[in-house]
């Protein structure tokens, strides 16, 4: 077995109990997507027809607020990601799915899924169980923008998300922070005075 299947496989079992069978037959659904830096998954305005595996790579979700980019969060190597309001209605997407690195997903169309859910019906567990975790990781992000201060919340990236630290451009991290750039750079400043 791949690493790559190993991954997603992994991935699947952690939320639904599926027979080796019911399980290659929702893998084999899936369909190899490689993006390049700066591409595209979903773009505002496009209706979102997958959800998606991250193999490898990073990919950012933003919404463009009268021409400027709002980040709203990052994923990485096994994380599932997808314009999810538009994915269930089939409705255009308000956010664009950008690659910040060459990456490569795993893709799942929204028909495909449906008839997974109709010929494994275990599978609507999983669906519930990917939408009450973006619930719960919208929830709290919401929460840490409204009650802390962009240096608390830069620190608990730091602590809890170290590749954000790692692999996102600081531009992107001041974006996602909701403050400057110049912003930022006097945070990680005084973070590094703070050290000495």
């Amino acid at each position: 077995m791949s690493n790559t299947s190993k991954m997603i496989n992994k991935s699947v079992l952690q939320l639904v109990d599926l027979h080796p069978a019911e399980l290659q037959y929702f893998i084999s659904k899936f369909k190899t997507k490689l993006l390049s830096t700066n591409d595209y998954l979903v773009e505002e305005g496009s209706v979102c027809t997958h959800i998606a595996f991250i193999n490898k790579g990073l990919v950012r979700y933003f919404f463009n607020v009268d021409g400027i980019e709002k980040t709203g969060q990052f994923f990485f190597e096994g994380g599932w990601i997808s314009s999810y309001a538009s994915f269930l209605s089939q409705k255009p997407s308000e956010m664009s799915l950008q690659a910040l690195e060459n990456t490569e997903l795993l893709t799942l169309h929204f028909d495909d899924l449906q008839q997974l859910y109709s010929d494994i019906p275990k599978l609507e567990r999983f669906g519930r169980l990917i939408a009450e975790r973006i619930f719960v990781a919208s929830t709290a992000r919401n929460k840490d923008l409204l009650t802390q201060s962009p240096e608390q919340n830069y620190l608990k990236l730091m602590k809890e998300r170290p590749k954000v630290i790692e692999r996102v451009p600081q531009f992107y991290i001041a974006q996602y922070l909701g403050i400057q750039p110049e912003s930022l750079s006097r945070i990680r400043k005084r973070m590094m005075e703070a050290k000495k």
